[in-house]
C-alpha cells in the first residue's frame, strides 16, 4: 500500500508538472504569434496612414477620416478605404483593432518657446509665482550648454540631490523627464490625473517653492505637450486646451475652432464635418480677430497636416490578448517609418 501511495503521489506530481509545461509552452506559442499580428497591426495602420495622405481631395488630416476612426470623410469614397475597418480584423486565427491617435493634437515641448509654455502654465492654473521657475528650468533642461537662466538650474543644481544626476542638455526624449526638472511636481506633470499617480516622479518639491498643500490641476503637462510630433499644431485635431496655448485665442476662440471644424451637427469624428483645409481658414470662425490670424501665421504655429501618429494595436488569439503601442512618422504617401515599437 505505502508503494502504491507513493507510485501515486509521483504520477500526480508528474501529471501536474506536465500539465504546466504544456500551458507554458502554450503561452510561449501565442505570445509569438500575439506579437506577429502586432507587428501585422502596425503594418495596416501605415497603409491605412499612407492611403489617406493619397486622397488629393483631402490636403489635411482630420477627425472625421478613417484613420482616426471615423466614416471617412468625402474624399473616402471609390478608394481603397471605402470599406475599411480598424476593429477586429481578422488574421489567421487571431484578429487585431487599431486605435491611432495624432501627435500634431499637442505641442512638442522641445520647440515651445517660452511664451508657449507660459500660456500653458497658464491654462494649467499654476501659481505665477512658479512661472520663471519652470520656464527658466525646461530651458536649461533642454539647452545644450550650462549657463543658468535668471531662475533655472544647470547639472551642478542637480548634482547636489540625493539621488544625483546631470542636466538633460538636449531635447528631452520621453515627457516624463519632465519630472526630473527643477519646479515640476507629479502635480503639475499628470494634472487630473495626479491623485492615481501619487508614488510616480521623485524629486518632487525641488527648490522649495512648491506650495505645501498643492491643488489637483485641470490639465497638466501630459495634455499639453509631447515630445515627438512635429512643431506645427493640427488645428483639425487640437482639443480646446492645446488651442489656448496660443497667445490672442481665450476659450471662446478656441470653441469657436471646433465648433467650425465640427460641422452641422456639432459632433466631430461625423460625415458632416467641414475641417479646416487651410490655416488661413480661420478668418472665417466667428469671432476670430485678422490679428490673430495674422499672429500664428507669422509664427507658423498651425498647420492641417499631422506627421506622427501614435497606433495602439490589440491582438487576440482566442482568450489571449496583448497591447502593442507603436510610433509611425509619415513623410509621405509610401515613406512611414516605424519609430518605436513596444508590447504593454
Amino acid at each position: 500500500m505505502v508503494v502504491i501511495l507513493a507510485l501515486a503521489v509521483l504520477a500526480g506530481g508528474f501529471a501536474y508538472s506536465m500539465k504546466v509545461e504544456l500551458k507554458l509552452a502554450r503561452n510561449s506559442e501565442s505570445s509569438a504569434e500575439l506579437d506577429w499580428i502586432g507587428r501585422s497591426g502596425v503594418e495596416y495602420a501605415k497603409w491605412v496612414l499612407g492611403q489617406q495622405m493619397g486622397i488629393s481631395s483631402e490636403p489635411f488630416d482630420s477627425l472625421n477620416q478613417k484613420w482616426a476612426g471615423g466614416p471617412g470623410g468625402t474624399g473616402a469614397s471609390n478608394t481603397p478605404l471605402q470599406d475599411v475597418s480598424l476593429t477586429d480584423v481578422a488574421l489567421g486565427e487571431g484578429k487585431f483593432s487599431v486605435k491611432i491617435v495624432d501627435l500634431e493634437r499637442k505641442f512638442n515641448i522641445n520647440t515651445a518657446d517660452q511664451m508657449i509654455l507660459q500660456q500653458g502654465l497658464i491654462l494649467m492654473g499654476v501659481d505665477a509665482s512658479l512661472f520663471p521657475t519652470v520656464t527658466d528650468s525646461i530651458a536649461d533642461w533642454i539647452d545644450k550648454d550650462d549657463n543658468r537662466h535668471l531662475s533655472g538650474a544647470e547639472s551642478d543644481y542637480y548634482l547636489a540631490l540625493k539621488p544625483s544626476y546631470y542636466a538633460k542638455n538636449g531635447p528631452l526624449d520621453d515627457l516624463s523627464e519632465l519630472l526630473l526638472i527643477q519646479g515640476i511636481t507629479p502635480n503639475m506633470y499628470w494634472g487630473p490625473r495626479a491623485p492615481s499617480h501619487q508614488n510616480q516622479g521623485r524629486l518632487t518639491k525641488r527648490g522649495g517653492l512648491i506650495p505645501a498643500e498643492e491643488p489637483v490641476y485641470p490639465v497638466g503637462f501630459v495634455d499639453l505637450f509631447t515630445t515627438l510630433s512635429a512643431r506645427f499644431v493640427n488645428i483639425n485635431t487640437a482639443p480646446s486646451e492645446t488651442l489656448q496655448m496660443i497667445p490672442g485665442i481665450d476659450a471662446n476662440m478656441a470653441a469657436g475652432i471646433i465648433r467650425h471644424r465640427a460641422g452641422p451637427d456639432g459632433a466631430e469624428g461625423t460625415d458632416d464635418d467641414t475641417p479646416f483645409r487651410s490655416v488661413g481658414e480661420l478668418i472665417n470662425v466667428p469671432g476670430m480677430t485678422s490679428q490673430a490670424v495674422q499672429f500664428v501665421s507669422q509664427r507658423q504655429i498651425f498647420s492641417v497636416r499631422s506627421v506622427t501618429f501614435e497606433v495602439t494595436v490589440t491582438a487576440e488569439i482566442g482568450a489571449a490578448r496583448r497591447d502593442f503601442v507603436a510610433i509611425i512618422r509619415r513623410a509621405s504617401v509610401r515613406d512611414l517609418q516605424v519609430l518605436s515599437f513596444y508590447g504593454k
